[in-house]
Order: C-alpha cells, then sequence, then structure tokens
C-alpha cells in the first residue's frame, strides 16, 4: 500500500506553503505482464514494476511539469516544478474549481490477471498459435497479450487525496493469409479493466478469425462507388471515436480557430435520433474511472443530443478558457506525462431499428464489420473495414475483401438514417494521442445505416 501515513505527511510538507496558484503530486505504482508471439516463434515475455511520480505547479498561467522515479526529496521537486511555471506564466491562471475530494477507489474484479502465472498465460496463447497454424495458407501471425495494475495517490494544493487502483488487461491477434502474391489480413483486438476471464474463450474467435484471413484471399473485391453502408457495433463504435470524438476534445478545439468556428455548440449536426456520449462514469469498461487525473469526478457528458451539439470534453484548464464545465476527461497515460483532455468510453446510443428492418430496405449497399485501420484529418475521415458484404435485395449476400470507407464527418452524420437497437461495446484497442498511447478506452454503437457513404474498391 503506497498511501502510509509516512507518505502522507510527506505529500502535506511538500505542498505546504508553495508560491503557486495550483500544484498538484501523483505517485503511481505499477505491476505489468507481457507476451508476444511473431509467428511460430516467442518473441517477448516478461513481468515489470514501477514506482514513480509528478509534479504539475500552474503560476500565471504557465505550467512546470517535473517527474521522477525517487520518492525522496519531494518537496524540492515541487519548487523545481513552481520555479519553471514561474519563467512560463505571464498571464492570469485560468483553472476551474472542482470541490476537493478525499477518497479511497477499489477496483471491481472478476478476475485478477495479477492472480493467473504468467505460464498460464503463455499456455493460453501457446492453444491460439497452434489454432491460427492449424490453418491452411496462413503466411504469420502476431499476438499481443499485456495487462497492468496501477495504485495512483494524487493529491493537490486544495486539499484532494485519492489512491485510485486501474487493472487493465488487452490482446491484439493479427493473422496474414497468404496466396502467390496475394496478401490478406484479419484483425481481431480484445480487452477487459478486470477481468482475465474473457481471455480464456477465444478458442473459436481466433479460428474463425484464420478462416476468414484465408476466405479472403478468394473473395472478390467491390465496384467503388457510394452506396448506402451499414456498419456494424465495433466499426460505428470506431467511427465516433475516431472521427468525431477527437474533434471534441476541448483543447483541440481552443487552439484551432477554424475548428471553433465549425463547432459550435446549439449547431445540428444530424437527425433527432443521432445521440452520442462519452463518459468515464459508464460502469465496468476500459474507460472507465471515479475521478480523473485532476481529481474530477467522472461524468456522462453529450456531445450530441437529438442531432445537435450540446457538449465537449474538458480539462480544468479548458473548461475555465472556454467558460464552461470540467467533464472528467483529463487523463494521462502514466507518471512520466501531464493529463491532457482524452475521451473515455465513446458511444453512439441505441435507436429503435431492428438490424432486419435496416438491411431490409436496401436494395444494392454493404454491409461493414470491424476494422484495422484509418486516419482522419480534421472533419474527413478514411477507414478501413475488416469484414465487408454486399447487401442485395434487403438481404447479406457474398463476401467481400476489405473496403475503405472515405467522407466528411459532418456530411456522413447528417447522412445516418437509421441506428439500431443493439448497443455493443468495443473493448479492444487504444487510443493515441499528443505522444501518450495507447490509452485504455472502449467504444460502440448500435449498427448505423448511412446513406451515400464513398466506398473504395476496384
Amino acid at each position: 500500500m503506497l498511501a502510509t501515513e509516512e507518505v502522507r505527511q510527506q505529500i502535506g510538507q511538500a505542498l505546504k506553503g508553495q508560491l503557486a496558484d495550483y500544484v498538484e503530486i501523483r505517485i503511481e505504482e505499477r505491476e505489468a505482464s507481457r507476451i508476444q508471439y511473431r509467428g511460430r516463434e516467442l518473441e517477448d515475455i516478461g513481468r515489470s514494476t514501477s514506482l514513480g511520480g509528478n509534479v504539475r505547479a500552474l503560476v500565471k498561467g504557465g505550467w512546470g511539469f517535473v517527474s521522477f522515479n525517487e520518492l525522496g526529496e519531494l518537496r524540492q521537486k515541487v519548487e523545481l516544478a513552481v520555479k519553471q511555471a514561474h519563467l512560463v506564466g505571464k498571464e492570469v491562471s485560468k483553472f476551474a474549481p472542482v470541490t476537493p475530494v478525499v477518497d479511497v477507489v477499489e477496483p471491481q474484479i472478476m478476475k485478477d490477471p495479477r492472480a493467473i502465472p504468467l505460464a498460464r498465460k503463455k499456455s493460453l496463447l501457446d492453444e491460439y498459435n497452434e489454432i491460427i497454424w492449424s490453418i491452411p495458407k496462413i503466411q504469420t501471425s502476431v499476438i499481443a497479450y499485456g495487462d497492468s495494475g496501477k495504485r495512483v495517490i494524487f493529491a493537490n494544493s486544495e486539499g484532494s487525496f485519492i489512491e485510485q487502483t486501474k487493472i487493465d488487461l488487452s490482446t491484439r491477434i493479427v493473422v496474414i493469409a497468404r496466396d502467390d502474391g496475394d496478401v490478406q489480413q484479419v484483425v481481431l483486438s480484445e480487452g477487459s479493466s478486470g477481468d482475465f476471464g474473457f481471455m480464456e474463450g477465444l478458442h473459436e474467435e481466433v479460428r474463425q478469425a484464420a478462416k476468414r484471413a484465408v476466405a479472403l484471399l478468394s473473395a472478390p473485391q467491390v465496384r467503388g462507388g457510394e452506396y448506402t453502408v451499414v456498419l456494424d457495433p465495433v466499426l460505428a463504435g470506431v467511427f465516433a471515436h475516431e472521427a468525431f470524438g477527437h474533434l471534441s476534445e476541448s483543447d483541440f478545439v481552443y487552439e484551432n480557430e477554424r475548428l471553433k468556428d465549425i463547432m459550435v455548440l446549439g449547431r445540428k449536426f444530424g437527425g433527432e435520433h443521432l445521440n452520442i456520449v462519452d463518459g468515464a462514469a459508464l460502469p465496468g469498461l476500459r474507460g472507465s474511472y471515479k475521478y480523473d487525473d485532476e481529481g474530477v469526478p467522472a461524468t456522462k457528458t453529450y456531445l450530441i443530443r437529438e442531432g445537435v451539439l450540446v457538449g465537449r470534453l474538458h480539462s480544468r484548464e479548458t473548461a475555465a478558457k472556454m467558460g464552461e464545465k470540467p467533464t472528467g476527461n483529463a487523463r494521462a497515460l502514466d507518471y512520466r506525462h501531464p493529463p491532457i483532455v482524452r475521451m473515455t468510453n465513446t458511444l453512439i446510443e441505441p435507436g429503435k431499428v431492428s438490424f432486419e428492418e435496416m438491411i431490409g430496405e436496401i436494395k444494392e449497399g454493404v454491409y461493414v464489420k470491424n476494422w484495422y485501420g484509418g486516419m482522419t484529418s480534421m472533419e474527413m475521415f478514411t477507414f478501413s473495414a475488416g469484414e465487408a458484404y454486399m447487401i442485395r435485395g434487403g438481404r447479406v449476400a457474398e463476401f467481400l475483401r476489405p473496403v475503405v470507407l472515405t467522407g466528411n464527418v459532418f456530411t456522413t452524420l447528417e447522412n445516418i438514417d437509421a441506428i439500431g437497437n443493439d448497443l455493443e461495446m468495443n473493448e479492444g484497442g487504444g487510443c493515441g494521442k499528443g505522444a501518450q498511447s495507447p490509452l485504455p478506452v472502449s467504444n460502440g454503437s448500435p449498427h448505423i445505416r448511412i446513406r451515400k457513404c464513398l466506398v473504395g474498391g476496384r
């Protein structure tokens, strides 16, 4: 347990009497394990532990930041961060007020990965590797697994003192098939916020992923053009996160004049059936927590409500600068980084349309599932769907090679004309921003239908 009485006193003494508008201390203790295979070979395996911390100080709008691996001389580290902030600050500090909190938060764990021997984890991944290589025409594969348990003490000059423990685990399996010069891949990503149990039942999913990679070698390619497209919950959730969620991170909005003109609260972006939410207060997900890395309680924030832009994601600083309320979205990857505005669990809320009704009205369209790549540039996006099928006469038809979806996010939001009743959350992967990656998040959606979506093909 990090927060012994000695540590509490040390933190209190370090914060006392500093000539700064605001100071915070973060101390982090972490244990982790990792396993990676490349092809049939075990490439990396091990456990690690770390202990470190940082100090962040605000003076006249300027920040000082010091990170460290030794807990000794904590007051001197605080004084150094304050000195840095004095060198930078030349304005009035803007930092939204919040009520100080004293709390201890323990994780909700079903099957603790820290209690599972590394040999058992390796044995399970050996089984998955054998399944992959039992399928003909597999050229290579990558299996990566990681878990961590992180206990953080957060204290600030306003009187907050929070101990918070977070468990996270994830796996990513890439299967690549080859026939002559043709190469196809399938990616399987899964994760959890405290249950190793999900790792123990992936045998059939791994088998189907390997078979799908081989099937792609003989699948036809869609004729490129505009189609009515149906996105499955995974790809629709990624769209909500990548294409719209990042535009809702207020540091990005505040620093970009063009985006300020676009992301105006009250602007209509879609139909009344469209609701997009982000929030760490949604329980049991990889992006969930009780307090963010500034000690602000987690919230559930509507970004779009009934088609209208109604909110964005904030740290205490961006909230003050934009005259809005903190949303509990200040997050740091670890003690080596200061918190910045990040998403948590981002989703499109479910509607009332069944999947059968959604595709039943489509004469010719494309059904896309999963993803394994993409990029965004302001309001433009390009996503590679991991799986695709033609829709013909209201039914899912032939299997296709992966397709690329391209468009303008705001036009695409307006073109969403049906939202399913079957919300699912995707716990695989992680989010990258400002050299802090991969940060645990989740995203999700029901099936959604988009009119006039540009699909790349032959």
